[in-house]
């Protein structure tokens, strides 16, 4: 049934005005004739701007097409339902020793999700992004075709529909090849540095002995402590590492139940927090062995945590510029963003690798990326981040077009000048507020 509902963003902006029609099997096709105006598929919503999304439209929501279809604990090969989300995919797996190859930071998203976004982990330049690792998928079309894509059939709307943000058509189940591991647990290394040069040091040289790396960066700091952070590397644990260990119960979760009040986030209590973050390491140096949860999905122990940005939501602004430009692309991204007194709090740096693009549309490409938490405090932090897809424009780079929620057009094209090529594989019945924003 078509009902009008108020779902948002996971950045809670903009506020639209759509319906939604509830999918249950992969067996059901879209109604597309009993719909008028555009369609859209929607999994759990976590994107953080309009990309899933469609003002006076109407959403395919496929949380409820969570049904396995087939997991082989000898190869590691699973089939879902595209409603399936990667929680529910680690809850099986994980105990038969089997995990996801790469992960973004939350696992409350579903698997066409995923693959629509071409999602990327702190593992880049080991094992590429989600995409890489999808062995197959159905695709719905609006006309009532249906098309089993891989890697040698259907190859163009293989690539297509991989970082294809929705708009191909409605995926009804996912291939997957996931990764051998020996349990739930991953031995870390944090190291606290104190510069922008030393976090480009650490990342060169953690790629090679290192699966996972990723920093958290003071976005606030300034003069000779601009970028500084804490480095967290880390492999999966061994065998022997982990032997004597009991995998650990799910941590009990926090809430956020309500609207925190807007002006607790500001440039003071910001750089507050940023100071005490990075000053609670005492030692530079913390090796442990950490549950994945801690480590892959540190916020999923917060429901609701968005609420804390208040009721006008936020922004997140994640770009990646290539290696030849990245120092002083992020130089100056980090010094606008520190005179503005953007109050970011939320920050990760992390370097991609030399793999090939999984998906037409993909976003990571080799070099570095940087995203950043922005309380939405209107003008000043819209003109802000137009400065920032500046800076990120004339070095060669991109912004994230699953974490945007207000780049112009222009800007947009010329972030991906193969969306015209893109555009051909869009079905003409599905649209999002995202899609249409960026190529009016």
């Amino acid at each position: 049934m078509k009902t009008a509902r108020v779902l948002q963003s996971w950045g809670r902006n903009p506020k639209v005005e759509q319906s939604a029609i509830d999918l249950y099997w992969m067996t059901d096709p879209p109604p597309s004739a009993s719909i008028s105006g555009s369609m859209l598929p929607r999994g759990k919503g976590r994107s953080y701007g309009d990309i899933c999304l469609n003002d006076k439209g109407t959403l395919l929501l496929t949380e409820c097409m969570n049904h396995f279809l087939g997991f082989d604990p000898n190869s590691g090969v699973l089939r879902c339902e595209a409603g399936v989300t990667l929680e529910e995919i680690l809850k099986l797996t994980v105990p038969q020793g089997w995990s996801l190859p790469v992960t973004p930071g939350t696992k409350f998203v579903t698997v066409g999700g995923a693959v629509a976004n071409d999602v990327h982990g702190k593992n880049h330049h080991r094992m590429g992004t989600f995409g890489e690792h999808v062995r197959a998928f159905e695709l719905a079309r609006s006309d009532g075709s249906l098309l089993v894509c891989t890697p040698a059939q259907n190859q163009e709307w293989f690539r297509a529909t991989i970082g294809g943000m929705g708009l191909t058509g409605l995926m009804l189940w996912v291939e997957v090849q996931l990764k051998r591991v020996a349990g739930p647990f991953i031995a870390t290394e944090n190291i606290k540095y104190q510069n922008l040069g030393d976090f480009f040091n650490l990342a060169g040289e953690s790629e090679t002995a290192f699966e996972y790396t990723v920093a958290w960066v003071d976005c606030l700091a300034t003069g000779n402590s601009l970028g500084r952070g804490i480095f967290m590397r880390g492999n999966d644990a061994t065998p022997e590492q982990t032997k004597n260990l009991i995998p650990p119960k799910p941590n009990r979760q926090l809430d956020v139940p309500f609207d925190a009040p807007g002006f607790m986030l500001n440039r003071f209590s910001m750089s507050a927090f940023n100071k005490a973050y990075h000053s609670r390491q005492f030692r530079r140096r913390v090796k442990r062995l950490a549950c994945f949860d801690s480590f892959f999905y540190p916020l999923d122990s917060i429901q609701n945590w968005n609420r804390l940005y208040g009721k006008r939501g936020f922004f997140q602004y994640q770009f990646v510029v290539p290696d030849e430009n990245s120092r002083p692309a992020i130089t100056g991204v980090l010094k606008k963003v520190s005179a503005a007194g953007a109050a970011a709090f939320l920050s990760v740096m992390k370097t991609f690798g030399d793999r090939p693009a999984a998906g037409m549309m993909s976003f990571p490409k080799k070099g570095a990326t940087l995203a950043m938490d922005f309380p939405n405090s209107g003008g000043k932090i819209l003109r802000l981040m137009d400065e920032l897809d500046d800076i990120v424009l004339q070095n060669g780079g991109a912004v994230y077009p699953a974490k945007d929620a207000r780049m112009a057009a222009e800007k947009f094209q010329k972030f991906f000048p193969q969306w015209k090529e893109f555009a051909k594989f869009v079905d003409p019945r599905f649209s999002s507020s995202f899609w249409r924003r960026v190529t009016a």
